[in-house]
């Protein structure tokens, strides 16, 4: 008599199991991700069967197939950790119009110029948009296959007819499947349209790119458990009002996660861009107050930006304070920290922003911000040729900060000749400019040239 069975329910987010139905997740307390997804033997045993392929020694293990191979494009090659390998899957999410498809296609184009086979599949646009997209952005190529699709099946028997060595899927929300339950684009759908795809390409090599939605708060859109099975998760991010694109991965089983991509969006589509300092830095023609120069590190690269301060006094009883493209909440401690160490800022509206639409968040800025809002108060300009880092604690000691040596260098390499950094720091003397250290922020003014 055949073992008794029960139904087993599991969250589509997170994959925790229950017994019996429950309309909030355990784990990850979301609600309504909770649904039957099968049944499973009471006594929990399952017969050993068949296997794919033997265990080995590990040392016996061949490494060649997993291999990178340069996909044309350094700058994603850069982030993928020297390219794109065999087999793997990526997931590539952003926010609508910030460039996806046009990125992908110069990938699908540079892929096939190279004589290897490529497959662009698009659910979202008719084949003839996208010929008209690839001819104004020069993407024609005579290996590069174009389909329209969004059923399962159909995308199956397209990587059967072209056979392909690169498989783009624009994008995974949009192909659905007629045997499963479900809107394409629902969590059953999206789970079983990427198990379908990520089993088909590991078993033939083929290197897939899936374009993946994005929800509000700019997270991947569908189960969570689709970030788990793909092998690189890469964002695309840029500001509507900036040209610059950047692209990182936030998971990488084959390279670094904590390396960037530039490209700039131009009417031609969009191109690299190596060296993306110069667009985070204005020049003027004499110093003018209120600013001041930083080296933030985006990953392993070195960024000049520049940040910028104003201060005007205050027309209602309750100064105003704004921020863009930093921290609000740390301009605000630092305004705390400049008013306590003597600077007066009470009656003053304060105003910081950064250059170019670049976002600061990290620590090591905060230098630059609070000596940008001094010079600013004053009305003294700040020495031209000096970049300002480190991170100001709530005393206004400055701390050491990641990277120190090669943000000096890159600030060099711009023509710089000073930069104020943190005491403690190691040897920099061979950074090419005048490095002068401080303790804290009055030492940072007594220290200027």
């Amino acid at each position: 008599m055949p073992p008794k069975t029960a139904s087993a329910f599991a969250c589509s987010e997170c994959g925790w199991t229950t017994a019996k139905w429950v309309g909030r997740c355990g784990e990850c307390q979301a609600w309504g991700t909770v649904d039957v997804v099968g049944g499973s033997s009471r006594n929990g045993r399952t017969a050993a069967g068949p296997v794919s392929s033997p265990a080995v020694p590990i040392a016996q293990v061949t490494a060649t197939e997993a291999a990178s191979v340069g996909s044309g494009i350094p700058e994603l090659d850069r982030v993928l950790g020297g390219g794109v390998v065999s087999g793997a899957v990526m997931l590539m999410a952003g926010e609508p119009g910030v460039g996806k498809s046009t990125l992908l296609l110069e990938v699908a184009a540079r892929w096939a110029r190279a004589g290897r086979r490529t497959l662009y599949v698009s659910g979202e646009e008719s084949a003839a948009q996208v010929r008209l997209r690839a001819e104004r952005t020069g993407a024609l190529a005579d290996e590069l296959f174009l389909a329209a699709e969004t059923d399962l099946g159909g995308l199956l028997t397209h990587i059967d007819a072209v056979k392909p060595s690169l498989l783009i899927v624009d994008s995974v929300q949009t192909i659905g499947s007629a045997s499963i339950e479900g809107v394409p684009g629902g969590v059953t759908q999206v789970r079983e349209v990427a198990a379908t795809v990520i089993g088909r390409a590991k078993a033939e090599g083929i290197a897939t790119l899936l374009v993946g939605h994005v929800t509000k708060d700019g997270s991947v859109a569908g189960p969570r458990v689709l970030e788990h099975l793909v092998d690189v998760v890469l964002q695309f991010e840029g500001d509507r009002t900036s040209r610059l694109r950047l692209l990182r991965a936030t998971k990488n089983r084959f390279g670094p996660v904590d390396e960037i991509g530039c490209f700039d969006l131009v009417d031609a589509g969009i191109v690299e861009v190596p060296d993306p300092t110069g667009l985070f830095v204005s020049r003027h023609e004499s110093p003018v107050p209120g600013t001041c120069v930083t080296v933030t590190m985006e990953g392993r690269r070195p960024l000049l930006a520049e940040v910028q301060a104003l201060t005007v006094a205050a027309t209602t009883p309750s100064p105003r304070r704004s921020s863009s493209g930093l921290d609000s909440s740390r301009v605000a401690m630092l305004l705390a920290v400049l008013s306590k160490t003597g600077v007066s800022l009470g009656n003053q509206d304060v105003y910081t922003a950064s250059v170019g639409g670049a976002r600061l968040h990290e620590p090591s800025v905060d230098l630059a911000v609070a000596l940008a809002v001094i010079s600013a108060a004053g009305g003294s300009p700040l020495p031209g040729g000096l970049v300002a880092i480190g991170e100001v604690g709530l005393a206004g000691e400055v701390r050491p900060v990641r990277g120190l040596e090669a943000r000096l260098r890159e600030a060099a390499r711009i023509g710089f000749t000073h930069a104020i950094v943190p005491t403690g720091t190691e040897n920099l003397d061979r950074v090419g400019l005048k490095v002068l250290r401080t303790g804290d922020l009055a030492a940072a003014l007594r220290a200027l040239p």
